[in-house]
């Protein structure tokens, strides 16, 4: 069996060693650089799974997971930033659009990074953003309530839904033009520093050509669901970014050593289940761990923060951090199916632990 780290990872753990990590606590406060994407641009990391003839690396999905978890556990505003290319980056190499020919290429390649603007679509019925077919293009009209990137990325994949029930996904660029225009950055409990906007949007037109897929949104919403299923690597790197700190604090061996046992069985399974050629198959165990892993990374992260003390409230401190990095990733990439099974998770917890007080009956 060939143990060889796959070069895109080894990359992935120099950019996180040399750059991410020392600034982390800085960047948290300051707000991702111009840098800090150039960096990315060189690193070859945006193209992980691009087509290599188109310029990418052609990684495969695991190795993909495992970049997205080393980038998370080092910076996750950085990785938040950065994990939006990949979703229009992989919808591109499956399309068989014109939009394709013109920006597959320079995507992968890390010439332009892309930002996306479609979760929106999540909250059908209600159409917080229509897409009207007008002239040779389409007219968006509504409000995006989350963008991410704002003023690092050059393009955005947005999303409408027409009158005829049909999600319209199409590219525009990243910027103030006619028909769009961004809020000032959101001041957010956690990932400020990830350039977070609201886009209002007022007529904006976009040629056919920029149309990248058009599908029923009931069929949209099957496959959105399946991927929104599984774990997250962002969740496994806050996780173990939250034990490396504190296996570093005296008198945590047994506590960090028994969580990250457990971290390791629910990642193997989570990943494993995430290689199955079925994707809307075993839903149910999907959602199971990925509760779990959210479960695994509130332990980690508050232990990191209990073992720390009185110092982890300073804006200064990693575990404080990584803590309301967490809570972040709690609600990241959110479906309703998702939700739905995380709460019961959560209810189910509550009554199993429930240990009758004294006095009660």
């Amino acid at each position: 069996m060939d143990t060889t780290p796959h070069p895109l990872t080894g990359q992935a753990r120099r950019l996180a060693e040399d750059l991410l990590a020392p600034h982390a606590q800085r960047i948290d406060q300051e707000g991702v650089p111009l840098s800090h994407v150039d960096a990315l641009r060189a690193s070859g990391l945006l193209g992980t799974s691009a087509p290599t003839a188109y310029g990418g690396a052609g990684a495969p999905d695991a190795i993909a997971r495992e970049v997205q978890e080393i980038l998370a556990g080092a910076c996750c505003s950085t990785w938040f930033v950065q994990t939006q290319h990949h979703t229009p980056v992989r919808l591109l190499a499956r399309s068989e659009s014109s939009a394709r020919d013109s920006l597959l290429r320079p995507l992968a390649t890390g010439a332009l990074m892309a930002g996306i603007a479609y979760a929106h679509v999540r909250a059908y019925p209600r159409a917080l953003v229509s897409a009207t077919p007008q002239g040779r293009g389409w007219r968006f009209d509504g409000a995006v309530p989350w963008y991410t990137g704002w003023g690092l990325n050059d393009v955005m994949l947005l999303a409408g839904i027409s009158d005829e029930a049909e999600v319209v996904f199409a590219f525009a660029d990243a910027r103030d033009q006619p028909g769009l225009e961004a809020s000032p950055p959101m001041r957010l409990a956690a990932l400020s520093a990830s350039r977070t906007v609201s886009l209002k949007l007022d007529g904006l037109w976009l040629p056919e050509a920029s149309v990248m897929l058009r599908a029923a949104q009931e069929t949209w919403a099957r496959h959105d669901a399946a991927r929104g299923a599984n774990a997250s690597p962002a969740v496994f790197g806050v996780a173990y970014a939250a034990l490396r700190l504190l296996e570093q604090t005296s008198g945590t061996a047994e506590s960090s050593r028994t969580l990250r046992v457990r971290l390791d069985e629910v990642r193997w399974r989570a990943y494993t289940l995430a290689e199955h050629p079925e994707p809307e198959e075993h839903l149910a165990e999907r959602l199971h761990l990925r509760t779990q892993a959210y479960h695994l990374m509130r332990a980690a992260t508050t232990a990191a923060v209990v073992a720390g003390g009185g110092r982890t409230m300073d804006l200064d401190s990693p575990a404080q951090r990584l803590a309301r990095e967490g809570m972040f990733l709690l609600i990241q990439g959110q479906t309703a199916q998702a939700r739905s099974a995380h709460l019961r998770s959560l209810t189910a917890a509550v009554e199993l632990r429930h240990q009758p007080l004294e006095g009660e009956v």
